[in-house]
């Protein structure tokens, strides 16, 4: 049986987040002092510090604090030698991704998502855009409505999360043009999110052209197993790491089409790797034949261990 490794995107954040870990294993540990080191303010506090919660929400520090706390639980089940025939990321997820591929090492990755944060958190003012999801209505549909709003401003889908909840994303009049034309074709679930930005729409375009002046400095390795791009929900190449990770601050997000595509590698297990259980939830909408599991603390990492055992 072939196993996929799946990364937390940001919204998963919240306080404590690794903290039982963190006080029981000493790669925990190091893994957030190396963040501490690179970024120059306590990763720890940050992560576990009920004072620190509106900080940890805000993009530039929660983008670093979930790869930290993502890699530092990878790197436990690597250390019990339990390892990935792929891997994948939500968003922000695929540089964990990345980093567990060995494309990129941790001290890099972590310096990066830091400016990745902060690009993003600062290319659209605050107030200008707005993300809805939009529940069991046709992708063709979403794709139409969001075509005619474009009349109005920018709109798009921006998560293609699974087939019955697709995301979208844009200028505030647009959206709501967008939403209010689906309303009339019959959609009946229209969540509004509490997100900071427009992400994965065109809004993004300066926080992707400054990301890829840093991408630029960086040098990828090829990676040793299968990296699913979010951007095309194909293999990423060596050759186009840099290009497809800059595409992706302003690209839609295709999930479940990545599940698609790990389902064509033949991988029939999957383990959710960081906090929450956002991703868990979406693979059982996306196909109920695939195992999973995750790891968030110690239960679920015992879980994980003893699920992992049986391949």
């Amino acid at each position: 049986m072939k196993t996929a490794f799946l990364f937390s995107g940001q919204g998963a954040q919240y306080t404590g987040m690794g903290k039982e870990l963190y006080t029981s294993e000493k790669i925990v540990v190091e893994t957030f002092d190396q963040a501490s080191e690179v970024l120059g303010y306590d990763m720890a506090a940050l992560c576990f510090d009920e004072a620190n919660k509106e900080k940890l929400n805000q993009t530039e520090y929660t983008q670093p604090a979930i790869l930290t706390v993502s890699v530092a639980f990878w790197r436990l089940l690597s250390a019990k030698g339990l390892v990935a025939d792929a891997v994948c990321g939500l968003s922000l997820g695929e540089y964990s991704a990345l980093v567990a591929s060995g494309a990129i090492d941790f001290e890099t990755a972590v310096a990066l998502v830091a400016k990745r944060g902060y690009f993003m958190a600062n290319a659209a003012p605050a107030g200008s855009g707005k993300m809805v999801a939009v529940m069991n209505t046709s992708s063709e549909l979403i794709e139409q409505c969001c075509q005619k709003a474009s009349a109005v401003g920018i709109v798009a889908p921006a998560n293609y999360n699974t087939p019955q909840q697709i995301v979208i994303g844009g200028e505030v009049a647009a959206v709501d043009k967008a939403c209010e034309l689906l309303t009339e074709a019959g959609a009946k679930r229209l969540i509004p999110l509490n997100v900071s930005g427009p992400f994965h729409t065109a809004l993004l375009e300066t926080a992707a052209e400054k990301l890829g002046e840093e991408l630029a400095k960086i040098d990828f390795s090829t990676p040793i197993i299968p990296v699913i791009s979010n951007t095309t929900a194909n293999i990423m190449p060596q050759n186009e790491i840099k290009s497809l990770l800059e595409q992706q601050v302003m690209s839609p997000v295709h999930f479940y089409e990545s599940i698609a595509t790990l389902k064509e590698l033949e991988i029939t297990q999957m383990v959710e790797i960081g906090p929450g259980k956002v991703l868990s939830g979406f693979i059982k909408k996306i196909d109920k034949t695939i195992a999973t599991t995750r790891v968030e603390d110690s239960k679920t990492l015992n879980e994980t261990i003893a699920f992992l055992a049986n391949k």
